[in-house]
């Protein structure tokens, strides 16, 4: 199999359109014949990184390929930056605002999740400039 590139431009702000990439993806992975675990990893990877673009980075893209033995998401935004990447991997911990909170999102468990559901997973940020977090799952 030649390696599956996809790109999915993420609106800030837009919580309408959020969850449509991963969606998209999903459908993807599903037309590749991928084992349902890893398509429901991916997912959920993918959601959470969708989401934190659209609450805290003013949109980004997020960028998906595909290879025999693995699946490369990888988010990037050009927002804000993640000030303390240690205290934004705990659980429940948010910057989210109470009108963000009042529509069911900021639980904190973004970060924590795609950790969880990854196989690797790596955050470049730089404050002021944006952030970029990569996951890789394994394809088995």
């Amino acid at each position: 199999m030649e390696p599956v590139k996809l790109v999915y431009p993420v609106e800030g702000g837009d919580f309408i359109q959020a969850g449509e990439a991963s969606s998209k993806m999903k459908m993807t992975l599903k037309k590749l014949g991928l084992p349902s675990d890893v398509i429901r990893k991916a997912s959920i990877c993918m959601y959470e990184g969708e989401i934190n673009m659209v609450i805290h980075a003013n949109g980004g893209q997020a960028e998906v390929e595909i290879t025999m033995d693995q699946i490369i998401l990888r988010m990037v935004d050009h927002g804000p930056g993640i000030p303390d990447i240690p205290k934004a991997m705990e659980e429940g911990y948010s910057t989210a605002g109470p009108e963000v909170r009042s529509l069911g999102f900021g639980a904190g468990m973004g970060l924590p999740n795609m950790k969880r559901y990854s196989d690797e997973m790596d955050i470049d940020t730089e404050l002021g400039k944006g952030t970029t977090v990569t996951m890789k799952l394994k394809i088995s």
